[in-house]
């Protein structure tokens, strides 16, 4: 590869704090990870956390305003970095216990938006996630202060499950696949299922169920719907297609990756120019190289269809924020294939 890859910073006079806070959350959560195994490691990482997340507070503003034409249109940030914030603060409040941040999400929970467009989860958003992981705060019986995080979090569940949910933006195919208004619906489908399954396990522990007015939902009802939703992906659908490539007998042949659809440097030794792959794009013939493990975008209508063309790139596109939460999914379900088994986090 010899296009460019060039690398930017957000910093004091161009401030990132979407990018900033998020960052702190990924540290802050490392640092859990890594308490018992290297406890110097862990150290260094909560330590960074708690600079980088003072930054992305101090320094507020989206990295989109400041870089917007290194990530724009793609990558703006759509949703404003407030809920960044909150969610970089719950991460270090999950890691360090300390009040402060404690206190700043209280605080903050209004004027930061806590309640705002808690029906999605994703690299752009992260209300119903804050909620989810703040809520097992109440539902462990640690702390009160947050009830409205769980009601918050219960009302996002309700928007999800078949059969309660009256949201318009949510909708089910007839194959059973959760569907989302917008591109690369996988992505909606992975992250919500995660959340649906980390709530369930939450509910467990504590004895709980979703209140949905004046119905209900177990957790065994959360972890069938994720699981649902995993089963659909391997290839349990109308058209029996696993949505991972290289993961069944009929899988995406010609998903939209440059690398996939390129031949290799062994089968073509010359230079293919950044604007000379148009004959490769357009090409009805398979990807000469799996992507093995890739989860593409998947229908993006209620009809189950699926093309299987690069064209179509909001079908069979893959992305690491379709990948990641499904990595989670496939965790669990392989230590606990039975929905009705309660497992740990």
């Amino acid at each position: 590869m010899d296009t460019p890859r060039t690398v930017y910073k957000v910093d004091p006079s161009h401030p990132g704090s979407d990018v900033a806070a998020e960052t702190a959350a990924a540290l802050a959560a490392g640092s859990i990870v890594f308490r018992d195994a290297d406890p110097a490691y862990s150290k260094r990482l909560l330590d960074r956390a708690v600079a980088v997340f003072e930054f992305a507070d101090k320094y507020r503003g989206p990295y989109s305003s400041s870089l917007h034409a290194a990530v724009c249109p793609c990558y703006c940030d759509y949703s404003g970095y407030q809920d960044e914030l909150l969610w970089g603060a719950a991460w270090l409040h999950k890691a360090t216990r300390r009040r402060e941040y404690r206190e700043y999400i209280k605080r903050n929970e209004v004027v930061l938006g806590a309640s705002d467009a808690i029906n999605e989860f994703g690299w752009d958003n992260k209300h119903a996630g804050i909620n989810v992981l703040i809520s097992k705060e109440v539902l462990m019986g640690k702390d009160e202060y947050f009830q409205s995080f769980r009601v918050n979090a219960d009302n996002f569940m309700c928007t999800l499950l078949p059969g309660i949910s009256n949201h318009p933006q949510i909708q089910y195919s007839p194959g059973g696949l959760l569907f989302k208004v917008g591109s690369s619906n996988m992505q909606h489908v992975t992250q919500l299922s995660f959340l649906l399954l980390a709530y369930s396990n939450y509910l467990s522990h504590a004895g709980g169920r979703v209140s949905c007015g004046s119905s209900s939902a177990s957790p065994v009802q959360l972890r069938r719907v994720a699981k649902r939703q995993v089963d659909y992906i391997l290839g349990d659908n109308p058209l029996r297609m696993s949505y991972m490539v290289g993961y069944g007998a009929r899988f995406p042949r010609r998903i939209h990756h440059r690398a996939s659809s390129l031949p290799s440097v062994a089968a073509h030794p010359a230079r293919i120019g950044c604007k000379a792959g148009a004959a490769y794009y357009t090409s009805p013939a398979p990807n000469p190289n799996l992507l093995v493990g890739a989860v593409v975008g998947g229908p993006t209508d209620d009809s189950d269809a699926f093309p299987d063309a690069r064209a179509v790139f909001q079908q069979s596109e893959p992305t690491t924020y379709i990948n990641a939460p499904l990595m989670g999914l496939l965790a669990y379900f392989s230590a606990h294939p039975n929905p009705a088994e309660s497992g740990g986090d």
